[in-house]
């Protein structure tokens, strides 16, 4: 019992199947290389769309930089200006009893905060 591998019949399979094997690898990595590309695409196209608004802040900061009302709040932060019948009001410190005025009312409503499964059930069943 002889057998013949490298006839012309199995030559010719044997090159099918590697030009398949071969196809089929370049098929993979074009998807992957097309892939890689794309996701670069997108992120470039969100890049240049953060750019976009950034030059837009940048130029709105600049128009409002310009504007009277700026000048306005900047003479009278670092050159202590004034308009003509305006007066300083000093407010005295808040005492202790006015800090703590309030934090005892959100103590109190911390400590009779309904648990999540009481919200459900009270959602679910009004009357229970």
């Amino acid at each position: 019992m002889r057998h013949d591998f490298f006839t012309v019949e199995n030559m010719v399979l044997i090159f099918a199947i590697a030009l398949c094997l071969v196809w089929t690898y370049q098929s993979v990595a074009a998807m992957s290389r097309n892939w890689e590309l794309s996701e670069r695409l997108n992120k470039e196209k969100r890049e240049l769309e953060l750019a976009k608004i950034e030059v837009e802040a940048a130029e709105l900061e600049n128009e409002y930089y310009k504007t009277d009302e700026y000048q306005e709040l900047l003479a009278r932060k670092f050159l202590d200006k004034e308009l003509a019948g305006e007066h300083m009001v000093v407010l005295p410190e808040n005492s202790e009893e006015a800090k703590n005025k309030f934090s005892e009312v959100i103590i109190e409503e911390k400590e009779t905060e309904k648990t999540n499964f009481d919200k459900w059930m009270m959602f679910l069943f009004p009357n229970f």
